[in-house]
């Protein structure tokens, strides 16, 4: 099921539908509970990024008896099941509320943080690499992948930070490693930025959502967009 052209979730205990990019249940029972849920961090990134990353992970067998194998292709390939869909500008169903600044799917890191929130355009992010930015009031870095669409966000408090210089061009993907403006050496995982001198020291990861545009903006109508720096 569709809402606002985004697919929504259901509980098998209530039967509630829940808002993929709110988390928060939209009809059944739980609307209206002021439950809201909390979620993981993700990333939208390519099978070679991640297993150079995490090369002891496992991954889903295709042959999984629901679907043929054939089925899983790249979504780039035309054959693939949404292939039409992601490279044509309309949505599946009317979207009431648009914004131009982008186009409807262009692809975006939402980024929300106490009250607010703020879309970064995974094109620019491809670019740029580092972002060192300001979300709700709170100081955060975000990191982009030069090699897929890749991206995650974390809290820096009062730092500031840029690419290592042997990693200003040449890696592909995420940096392992950034430095701060103080010549220290952070390294990047999954959960933290962790300090390369002293390990204590650490800042979270802001869990994000890779999102189209025009379902950012559907349920953040006050998103600020990130355009450069």
């Amino acid at each position: 099921m569709l809402y606002r052209s985004n697919k929504v979730m259901y509980d098998r205990l209530t039967n509630s539908l829940w808002n993929q990019l709110t988390s928060e249940p939209v009809i059944g029972p739980l609307w209206d509970s002021g439950i809201k849920l909390d979620f993981f961090p993700v990333i939208l990134t390519t099978w070679e990024e991640w297993l150079e990353l995490h090369p002891d992970t496992t991954v889903l067998d295709q042959e999984t008896g629901v679907y043929p194998a054939k089925f899983y292709v790249p979504e780039e390939d035309p054959q693939a099941i949404y292939y039409d869909y992601f490279n044509a500008p309309e949505t599946m169903f009317p979207v009431p509320d648009r914004d131009d600044r982008l186009e409807a799917k262009d692809v975006v890191l939402g980024v929300q943080v106490n009250d607010s929130s703020k879309a970064y355009p995974s094109a620019l992010l491809q670019e740029r690499r580092i972002v060192n930015d300001a979300v709700g009031g709170e100081e955060i870095v975000v990191l982009g992948s030069d090699a897929s669409q890749g991206a995650r966000a974390y809290y820096r408090r009062d730092r500031s930070f840029k690419l290592e210089p042997e990693d200003s061009g040449d890696y592909p993907g995420i940096p392992p490693l950034i430095s701060d403006t103080e010549g220290g050496t952070w390294h990047v995982t999954e959960e933290f930025l962790v300090n390369g001198a002293d390990e204590s020291e650490k800042f979270a990861r802001i869990p994000t959502h890779m999102s189209f545009w025009f379902g950012w903006f559907q349920f953040h109508p006050d998103t600020e967009l990130y355009t450069g720096p």
